[in-house]
């Protein structure tokens, strides 16, 4: 069973009749009930938020004051995922930066987090073990959910590999905000193009565990659009991408 977790306020209380009441210098406040702590400081605190979160680190949710639908309604859009997957070389960044282009030219409000970018960054302290590939996609869906609480169309270009780790990805946000895109072009084809020289240096030993060669890849199983990258365009890929979401009225 899923462990149930609370957001939690605290409230500070100045007036001594407050304090006196709740015999407390504060109170911890959960959607369902107040809870007093019932001591003069934060000493022992862990113990009591394990009782009301269900999470004996403190670590709550603070819910926003304004919510994801009002600030989608500020900017005129409904928020949503688009995650291209496949093979490194596949073209995926490349249909991400031209997708973003034609989404901003419809005044859309946009959001690209691109895997090399991302990981000479935020994950620059990872490497390609099988738990850094999966430590790799928690943190960009982390950072994923945030971008669509805040209303943005965001564009992830991951290799992400694995079918599980991508559907954890998928259900930090819901199936109906999450398009699933493999961009499907054959390793020899990857090989061939190498436009950053991965596979000729993961074929000298220079990296190892380099997904497709040292480590494997998984097709998606069920991906909503599939884009032919041997056998068509970037902007054919894209014009297919964009008839997919006027079709099913992610865009108005």
């Amino acid at each position: 069973m899923q462990e149930r977790r609370y957001p939690v306020s605290i409230l500070f209380l100045t007036d001594r009749k407050l304090q006196g009441l709740y015999e407390s210098n504060f109170v911890l406040i959960r959607p369902d009930h107040v809870v007093a702590w019932r001591g003069k400081n934060l000493d022992h605190i862990g113990s009591v938020l394990e009782q009301v979160t269900g999470n004996a680190m403190g670590n709550f949710c603070q819910t926003p004051y304004i919510d994801k639908l009002s600030r989608a309604y500020l900017k005129k859009q409904k928020p949503f995922v688009i995650w291209f997957t496949g093979l490194s070389g596949s073209g995926k960044s490349t249909l991400a930066n031209i997708l973003d282009q034609q989404l901003f030219a419809l005044n859309k409000h946009t959001l690209i987090l691109d895997g090399d970018n991302i990981r000479n960054g935020l994950n620059k302290d990872l490497g390609y073990s099988g738990y850094d590939r999966m430590e790799n996609i928690r943190r960009v869906s982390e950072v994923m959910k945030l971008a669509i609480d805040f209303g943005l169309i965001v564009i992830v270009s991951f290799i992400s590999p694995l079918e599980e780790d991508r559907t954890l990805a998928r259900q930090q946000v819901g199936a109906t905000e999450f398009i699933e895109i493999y961009v499907d072009a054959s390793l020899e084809l990857c090989k061939k193009r190498d436009p950053k020289g991965l596979y000729a240096k993961a074929q000298n030993g220079e990296i190892s565990d380099f997904t497709g060669l040292g480590s494997p890849y998984e097709v998606p199983k069920r991906p909503e659009i599939v884009i032919d990258s041997a056998n068509s365009s970037p902007q054919d890929g894209v014009d297919k991408i964009i008839k997919y979401l006027r079709q099913f009225k992610y865009l108005t």
